[in-house]
């Protein structure tokens, strides 16, 4: 049988996904070093390890026939793929934040309209949360660091995944907006999920019986 290759982020969200993905009996990962490697070959399951923002693309193009990442990025660039099943784990969320000490977000949204400045690692997310109340602000797209954006004025307001929100209390900054909830997810390459159904369903079973076992 051909092995599934499996691509799985680095930092964070791998910290939440691993004791999962244990349980979940899935090859290579108890020995998986993503700081060190970047791919685990096993005779049933290839692990390839990436930046959470670039498993879509692995996916996506093929190289990947499964992959995990967060519902921020799918919610950015998940188009072309199979969302297959939702991790709830690790849970964050996508919000908009402003500086404390300005003016109340509403009273911004007014004195700003269409002038307000948004920065953000999340350009398509941002427009399109944004449009739904009628405003087409101008955009910044930041790699990340988008709090600094916010502190020294080049934006009015940042659209960045939060987790305790720490970090933005730490730059002077409140979280006034929920836009999304984040979760990380499971998702197939769209032709993989036609072909090899079985083999891949297989994988998303153990998965949701690690989910079960530690619920």
């Amino acid at each position: 049988m051909e092995r599934v290759t499996l691509v799985l982020p680095r930092g964070r969200p791998w910290e939440t996904l691993e004791p999962i993905l244990r349980r979940a009996g899935v090859p290579g990962v108890a020995a998986a070093d993503p700081d060190r490697q970047l791919v685990v070959e096993g005779e049933r399951v290839r692990l390839l390890f990436t930046r959470p923002a670039d498993v879509v693309t692995y996916v996506r193009e093929g190289v990947a026939d499964l992959g995990v990442t967060g519902k921020d990025v799918l919610l950015e660039d998940g188009s072309g793929i199979v969302e297959l099943l939702e991790l709830p784990v690790g849970r964050w969320r996508l919000s908009v934040a402003v500086p404390e000490a300005g003016s109340p977000w509403p009273e911004l949204l007014a004195q700003r309209g269409e002038s307000l400045r948004v920065a953000t690692s999340y350009p398509r997310a941002a427009a399109s949360h944004f449009a739904a109340r009628g405003l087409t602000p101008h955009v910044v797209h930041l790699r990340g660091a988008v709090e600094l954006a916010a502190v020294v004025g080049l934006a009015d307001c940042v659209v960045d995944v939060v987790d305790t929100g720490r970090t933005l209390a730490a730059h002077g900054l409140v979280e006034v907006e929920r836009i999304a909830e984040v979760s990380l997810r499971l998702v197939a390459n769209t032709v993989s999920h036609r072909l090899r159904h079985a083999e891949l369903d297989a994988l998303a079973r153990g998965l949701r019986r690690a989910l079960r076992t530690s619920a």
